[in-house]
């Protein structure tokens, strides 16, 4: 099959399942934002089943590409600062450029309570969310056990729902109207730096 054709399928059951939801994700719907003859959806993609699956592998794909371009295709983020960076642009992503994957991607996994073959799809790219935290924090030199990943992919996922919907004083209560400060402020809560209040206090009780 044509490749080209096949990605520029999965693209539009992307944005078709982001704007109308998993009601609205037809073979029709598909070939129409794609701009193709009807019924080839369905030849690429034969069941609905098909059609969720392939939207799983183009979000999981887009994901990976934008967090390696964040990186630069290095080792990962050098310091905390780095790392800071890196969390705040993607972020930034969900809200831009990135929203109608996030969108799709939170669709799936509400489509995936009701379909086990869709959550064990799902459930590696979830996992991998966390270890790739890990290696985020390792890199930047952080402590980086398997509590402050949890921690750090935990409040990345709780900002999306937020991010998406962009009430302005949800976004200011939960800090997420200054991104960059609202990514410092979660490494410091999951990695206090050595001269926080912390270890002022560790200091005080080792000089008594």
């Amino acid at each position: 099959m044509n490749q080209d054709r096949r990605d520029r399928l999965r693209d539009a059951a992307v944005a078709v399942l982001a704007e109308a939801g998993g009601r609205g994700l037809t073979h029709r719907a598909v070939d129409t934002a794609a701009d193709v003859p009807l019924g080839t959806a369905k030849n690429y993609f034969p069941s609905r089943d098909a059609l969720l699956r392939a939207v799983a592998e183009r979000c999981l794909e887009q994901y990976r590409a934008l967090a390696d371009a964040l990186a630069g295709a290095g080792p990962g983020p050098g310091d905390r600062e780095a790392l800071a960076a890196l969390l705040a642009g993607l972020l930034r992503d969900v809200a831009g450029p990135g929203r109608a994957r996030v969108l799709a991607y939170l669709e799936l996994q509400a489509e995936a309570a009701r379909r086990p073959w869709l959550a064990a799809l799902l459930d590696p790219i979830g996992a991998a969310d966390f270890a790739a935290h890990e290696h985020l924090l390792r890199a930047a030199g952080l402590p980086a056990g398997p509590a402050q990943a949890r921690a750090l992919t935990l409040a990345m996922h709780g900002a999306l729902w937020h991010l998406l919907a962009g009430a302005p004083a949800t976004l200011a209560a939960a800090g997420l109207d200054d991104l960059e400060g609202f990514a410092r402020g979660v490494l410091s809560a999951v990695c206090p730096e050595p001269d926080g209040p912390e270890a002022n206090v560790e200091n005080v009780e080792e000089e008594r």
